[in-house]
């Protein structure tokens, strides 16, 4: 369970990148974002993998550091979580106190609509883990395309492509 937490913590944080206070020329990312897609490299065991995710709310805060709120669905149950990115100094960089890797943020060309992505371990085991996130909860067949390059980019398998329920 403290894996599948950190698994959606991290890949959360790695979004959070978006979350930075904006500057003049820097897009606002604060606000709910949706889960559409998610890619894992095929080692992480299925019941950590989760069948149900839920809008993720982002804050910016001082000093480009981020707030993410979302829930967890673990064994049949929802679970309200918070917990804080921290930037880098590398656009797109964040750390957390839950993860020792860093989280990477990819803006996409389109509009509205970003990646993140991590890897770790579990139980000795690398894992990568990408999430597909929009603004909207509507399909999106051409950043899914997108998304699709970015999985062979990183030599992943598309098969492994979810595509989970969205709930709230």
């Amino acid at each position: 369970m403290k894996s599948l937490f950190l698994t959606l913590l991290l890949g959360l944080v790695a979004f959070l990148k978006a979350q930075l206070v904006p500057s003049d020329d820097q897009e606002d990312y604060s606000g709910t974002w949706y889960p559409k897609a998610t890619i894992y490299n095929g080692s992480l065991p299925s019941h950590m993998i989760p069948s149900k995710v839920f809008p993720v709310k982002m804050t910016a805060l001082e000093g480009g550091n981020m707030e993410v709120n979302f829930i967890l669905w673990i064994n049949g149950q929802c679970h309200d979580l918070k917990f804080m990115m921290k930037k880098t100094d590398e656009p797109g960089k964040f750390t957390t106190f839950y993860c020792k890797k860093p989280i990477y943020i990819t803006e996409l060309p389109v509009k509205d609509h970003c990646i993140f992505y991590w890897e770790d371990d579990y139980h000795g085991k690398s894992y990568g883990v990408g999430k597909l996130m929009g603004r909207n909860p509507e399909e999106n067949p051409e950043a899914m395309e997108e998304f699709k390059k970015f999985v062979q980019r990183k030599g992943l398998k598309e098969e492994n492509i979810l595509v989970p329920e969205l709930n709230g």
